[in-house]
């Protein structure tokens, strides 16, 4: 099979994320990214395309910290009218102007949306050909009978699942990152035209806790030099005076060759500092 989806290791992004002191960040997640901690966080660069690798038309940058307690990211996201309808948790949030987080682990990865109205959606992937009886996924939390379950490959992409190695995944669309956190904050007015937005901002939290599901070998907490593979997309559509431009352009840390965020060899790497 050909693997043209997958691009070359010198084009994929390298994200540093600093350790803080102490675990008070974790009960103060509310969007807010004008926080001291926040302030001296590492920046990404500005998103580029996932297909063309050009810079994003709004800016976009991704920032993370850690502690002993969570992973922590924040997104700062550029948009003049800001947008959003999803309210109800596990909407199809990717229809609305979203940023979505994904993390890799042993045989499946897990991702998560959120729009402006801090609406979640969240999912974790098990690539078929490792859930089976007997192993790790043998057990009542990836039960095929018991769980709301899915399969990658649906309606956006019915050929979605032909495009990588491993083939279909089964969605477990019940599935909730134990105590996941996310707070939103919109510098501007939620859809209103009559308004010129400066953008909106994504805090999130991500205990320890739940890393052990996608990759029990690695050190839960990490220690200084680990490295996470993670990757963060923009999913925006584009209007001008009224008119839709596109229905969805996707940004990210790197391109991954397709708008296909499901690819997770093409994700950056996340490295643990301290």
């Amino acid at each position: 099979m050909k693997e043209s989806y997958i691009i070359s290791d010198d084009r994929i992004a390298h994200l540093n994320c600093n350790k803080v002191k102490g675990d008070t960040l974790y009960n103060s997640i509310d969007g807010n990214l004008e926080k001291p901690v926040w302030k001296n966080a590492e920046k990404s660069p500005r998103f580029v395309d996932l297909v063309t690798g050009e810079k994003a038309f709004f800016n976009t940058q991704v920032s993370s910290l850690w502690d002993e307690k969570a992973l922590y990211i924040g997104f700062t996201l550029e948009e003049p009218q800001v947008r959003a309808s999803f309210t109800e948790r596990d909407s199809l949030i990717w229809f609305d102007n979203d940023v979505e987080v994904f993390f890799d682990g042993e045989d499946c990865y897990y991702e998560m949306e959120v729009n402006a109205f801090g609406t979640v959606y969240e999912v974790f992937f098990i690539y078929q050909d490792a859930l089976k009886k007997g192993s790790r996924f043998d057990i009542p939390e990836f039960d095929l009978h018991t769980r709301d379950v899915d399969v990658l490959s649906g309606f956006q992409d019915a050929s979605r699942f032909r495009k990588h190695k491993r083939g279909k995944r089964w969605a477990f669309m019940d599935w909730d990152f134990p105590g996941m956190k996310c707070g939103v904050k919109v510098d501007g007015k939620i859809n209103d035209p009559g308004t010129v937005d400066s953008g909106w901002n994504v805090e999130l939290a991500f205990p320890w806790e739940g890393f052990k599901t996608l990759s029990p070998g690695n050190s839960i907490p990490p220690r200084a030099g680990d490295m996470l593979r993670a990757q963060f997309f923009r999913f925006q559509a584009l209007h001008y005076h009224g008119k839709t431009i596109s229905e969805s352009v996707g940004w990210s840390l790197n391109e991954h060759g397709s708008y296909d965020s499901h690819i997770p060899e093409n994700f950056a790497y996340l490295h643990f500092k301290d």
